[in-house]
């Protein structure tokens, strides 16, 4: 595990360097997250209606998407992209580590590193002045963390597996953007999931992108009971190990295609 971890900590050192990008990002979700609980607050005045959600609830599921966006395996990582499209991974293939580990660490890197710098100053300022509620108790708030942790190992092995794909596509952003609507949507990003229809909530509660946000959001909001962990954590590392499986089968494939000359 040494070499996997020293490449997860240079990455990190890497990625420490964009603190720019950093406060970029963290105004612009600023002003999602404002947009998207003006858009609630209306629909919640308009309607009488019975909710699965109270509106302070509503509002605290939003600035944890805000806070928690770039666990989304939305994003590829452009450098793996060229190596795989001008033949650089050649060199990767001749470093003494697995390819997958070495990618794994990499794209894990490049989740926790940005979304860190980014959520924590959003805490700070939704949790007293933007309505974000606090944990619901103590033990909701270390099973927030927990499946929080699930769920980025959940979004890596799915970046790890899209960008293995880029050895059978000339682009990979018709993919990426392919991903991108199915993850906004089926993650409750954007839409709290126990909002959408109850026709589909069999649906979005199989598909492996409830585990990314929604679970560990409604285990913050007490939502979700901290009991039920067990059996969500079950959940999350069952597709955790689909994707892990279906990367190794399709880099072995994808590394056939590769042809390495001269050397």
């Amino acid at each position: 595990m040494k070499p996997y971890w020293a490449i997860f900590k240079t990455r990190c050192a890497v990625m420490l360097q964009y603190r720019t990008a950093a406060v970029a990002g963290f105004c612009t979700q600023l002003f999602w997250g404002l947009i998207l609980v003006m858009l609630y607050q209306a629909l919640y005045h308009s309607s009488s209606g019975p909710k699965p959600m109270t509106l302070p609830q509503v509002i605290s599921y939003i600035w944890l998407g805000q806070a928690m966006l770039l666990v989304l395996p939305w994003s590829n990582d452009r450098d793996v992209m060229q190596m795989i499209r001008d033949g650089g991974v050649g060199y990767e293939l001749i470093r003494p580590v697995r390819l997958y580990g070495m990618w794994y660490s990499r794209f894990l890197a490049t989740k926790v590193v940005p979304m860190t710098m980014r959520s924590i100053p959003i805490f700070l300022i939704a949790i007293p002045f933007l309505g974000l509620q606090p944990p619901a108790s103590s033990p909701a708030a270390i099973a927030f963390a927990i499946a929080m942790l699930f769920g980025i190992l959940l979004s890596t092995s799915i970046v790890v597996c899209m960008n293995i794909l880029f050895f059978w596509t000339v682009s990979g952003e018709g993919l990426s953007q392919l991903l991108m609507v199915f993850t906004f949507l089926f993650s409750g990003t954007y839409i709290p999931l126990p909002l959408l229809p109850d026709w589909s909530q069999p649906i979005v509660s199989f598909l492996p992108f409830r585990g990314l946000m929604d679970i560990p959001f409604r285990l913050y909001l007490g939502q979700l009971p901290v009991r039920e962990l067990p059996r969500l954590m079950q959940g999350q590392c069952l597709w955790i190990i689909f994707f892990v499986l279906a990367g190794h089968l399709l880099l072995r494939r994808g590394l056939k295609l590769v042809v390495i000359q001269g050397g």
